[in-house]
């Protein structure tokens, strides 16, 4: 439940409205498979293995809820279902772009300090 605070900050701060949509653990790297093409459930989830079929199943809704990504479903045999990202959620890219550029550095960064733990 959002206490009156958060109520406050979302939609009005975008540093909390941001944060407070791509909350799940897995939104960002599911936005990332997304972000050129429409991918089916199944291959999303083969490209995260340790993520089991109902957190995807229920990070994709969220998702969904926030209005972030669209489910396309196809009438046909067997049932085709794909994930997109929707309109405000393609304006995410840039976003993914700095990520991945931030992350790379950090990871010269980390290799070049000798950071021992990479949970």
């Amino acid at each position: 439940m959002i206490n009156a605070s958060e109520e406050e900050r979302f939609g009005r701060c975008p540093f909390f409205t941001t944060q407070r949509l791509i909350q799940g653990k897995w939104a960002i790297l599911i936005m990332h498979y997304l972000k050129d093409e429409p991918v089916r459930f199944n291959e999303l989830q083969r490209k995260m293995p340790k993520m089991t079929h109902a957190t995807l199943s229920n990070q994709l809704k969220q998702l969904e809820k926030e209005g972030l990504i669209e489910r396309i479903v196809y009438s046909e045999m067997p049932p085709k279902v794909e994930y997109s990202l929707t309109e405000i959620g393609r304006k995410f890219k840039p976003v993914l772009d700095s990520i991945r550029a931030f992350g790379q550095e950090y990871i010269s960064y980390f290799d070049k300090n000798g950071i021992d733990d990479k949970n």
